[in-house]
C-alpha cells in the first residue's frame, strides 16, 4: 500500500465473510489515511484480538460478530481513542493488565524501572521482600514484581477508587493476589512498616503541559495521574520527605522521571538524606529510573 491507495469508507469495512488477511489489510489503509502512524501494527492488533484469528496461517474468515467487533473499534479509534484502551488491556512486562478510567495505560518505559528493581536486589530475588507501591494504578509495578520476587509481598496504595479496584482485578489476573494487598491512601498515610523495595511512577507533567500532550493522553488518561503540579516536581516533594522513614536497612526505592528532571529529582531525594545510586535509562536512551538507597 502507498499514498495513492483509493480511499476507503470505514463504515464499508470490513464485511462478515471477508478473508481475514484481506481484511487487515484494508484496515491498516484506513488507519493509515487517518493518519496513525502505526498502522499495520494496529491492524493487526486489531484482527488478532477483536476477530481471533491467527494471521500466521491464510484463509480464515471473518464472522458477523468479529464484524460488529472490529467496526465498532474502527470507529473509536479514528475519534482518537487510543489502541488499548479500546481493547480495555495492555501487556506490561509479559504480563496483562486490564484498563479503566482511572488508570495510566502501563508502558514500554516504566518497564525499566523492574529492570532496575532486579539490578538491585536481584541477590534477594527469593527472599520474604515488604515491597511498596505509590500511586499504583493498573498495579503494573506491584504486580510485575511480584512475578520476579516469588516469595515477596506487596501493597499498592493510590487515591482512586476505580484504580485500586482495577489493580486488585490485575493481582487475580495474574495469580498473585494472595501475595498482594491495595489501599486508598495518599502516598504512605496509615503504613508505618518499612519496605524492602518502593517503586513508584508519580504524575510529573507540569501543569501548564498537560494541554500540549497527545490528546490521547490528554484526554484519556486520568488528570491526577499526569499533573504534577506547577513545575512537575510535586509528588517528589512528598516521596523526598516520607522515604527515609519507609525503606528498611538495604531497601531501594524506584522512581520514574519525567524528561529533563534528573537533576532536579536527585537534588530533592539527596536533601531528604537518600543517596542515589544509579540511574537506569529506558529504550529510548532516556533517564527513565532513579534508584535511591535510604542510608547515607
Amino acid at each position: 500500500m502507498n499514498d495513492i491507495d483509493p480511499p476507503v469508507q470505514p463504515a464499508a469495512f470490513p464485511a462478515a465473510g471477508e478473508d481475514a488477511t484481506t481484511a487487515r489489510i484494508a484496515l491498516a489503509r484506513v488507519l493509515r489515511q487517518a493518519g496513525i502512524a502505526d498502522a499495520a501494527f494496529e491492524a493487526r492488533i486489531l484482527i488478532e484480538d477483536l476477530a481471533g484469528e491467527d494471521l500466521a496461517g491464510s484463509g480464515a474468515k471473518l464472522d458477523e460478530p468479529a464484524v460488529l467487533r472490529l467496526r465498532a473499534a474502527l470507529e473509536r479509534r479514528l475519534a482518537g481513542e487510543p489502541l488499548w484502551r479500546i481493547l480495555g488491556a495492555r501487556e506490561f512486562w509479559g504480563l496483562s493488565f486490564a484498563l479503566s478510567p482511572g488508570t495510566l495505560e502501563p508502558r514500554p518505559d516504566s518497564e525499566t524501572l523492574i529492570g532496575a528493581a532486579l539490578d538491585h536486589l536481584g541477590t534477594r530475588r527469593h527472599e520474604a521482600l515488604n515491597i511498596l507501591d505509590l500511586g499504583t494504578g493498573t498495579g503494573c509495578l506491584l504486580i510485575a514484581a511480584l512475578s520476579e520476587f516469588p516469595q515477596a509481598r506487596g501493597i499498592g496504595v493510590d487515591l482512586s477508587d476505580d484504580a485500586l479496584a482495577t489493580a486488585a482485578g490485575n493481582a487475580a489476573r495474574n495469580r498473585v493476589s494472595e501475595r498482594a494487598q491495595f489501599r486508598r491512601a495518599r502516598w504512605d498515610e496509615g503504613l508505618s512498616e518499612r519496605f524492602d523495595l518502593v517503586l513508584s511512577n508519580p504524575p510529573y507533567i507540569a501543569s501548564a503541559e498537560i494541554a500540549l500532550l497527545d490528546a490521547g493522553v490528554r484526554e484519556h488518561d486520568p488528570l491526577l495521574a499526569l499533573d504534577g503540579g506547577a513545575d512537575g516536581l510535586d509528588a517528589y516533594r512528598d516521596l523526598a520527605a516520607l522515604l527515609p522513614a519507609r525503606l528498611a536497612a538495604g531497601g531501594r526505592a524506584v522512581l520514574e522521571i519525567g524528561a529533563g528532571q534528573e537533576d532536579r529529582v536527585r537534588a530533592l531525594m539527596t536533601a531528604a538524606g537518600l543517596r542515589h545510586l544509579r540511574s537506569h535509562r529506558d529504550l529510548g536512551g532516556h533517564s527513565r529510573a532513579l534508584v535511591f538507597a535510604g542510608e547515607i
